[in-house]
């Protein structure tokens, strides 16, 4: 089962909770606010900061802030920052895995195809994108002006 972990979730929530401030938040204010685990949620937030997304901001007033335009942050940049490579089967670990049936396996191609569909996906969602048109965005949170499909499937 292709599943996010709930770091990445926390992460994501946190970025599209900037995005939409457009101004810093503390991890604590974030932590109650959706209900997640401060000492967990501080660890992802320190990783993004690392990672370069977020800014630190020291003080009274401090948190983190969005170190880059949340239309320029993908979600799949983002979930391999937290969770590492995204892949559907062992077969696509970015070093072409072999197992025991890899020469004769009749599912490689279409799940390859499906592995590929998911990357690009997940490329094409900005934090932006993740807005929800319901609330009041900010400038760096516009809603998406291009609407996504994937084969049939209406995305944004």
């Amino acid at each position: 089962m292709l599943k996010l972990s709930r770091k990445a979730d926390y992460g994501l929530i946190s970025l599209k909770h900037m995005a939409m401030k457009n101004t810093s938040a503390s991890a604590r204010e974030i932590a109650e606010t959706y209900g997640i685990p401060l000492p967990l949620l501080a660890k992802v937030l320190q990783k993004l900061a690392r990672s370069g997304f977020l800014q630190s901001e020291n003080g009274a007033n401090g948190g983190y802030k969005l170190r880059r335009r949340a239309s320029e942050i993908t979600t799949l940049e983002v979930i391999r920052t937290i969770d590492g490579p995204v892949f559907l089967t062992s077969c696509y670990t970015g070093t072409q895995g072999r197992c025991g049936v890899s020469d004769r396996c009749n599912v490689r191609e279409p799940l390859q195809k499906v592995h590929d569909g998911i990357q690009s996906l997940l490329a094409g969602i900005t934090i932006a994108d993740m807005c929800d048109e319901q609330e009041e965005p900010t400038p760096a949170c516009a809603p998406p002006q291009t609407t996504i499909y994937y084969g049939d499937l209406k995305v944004l």
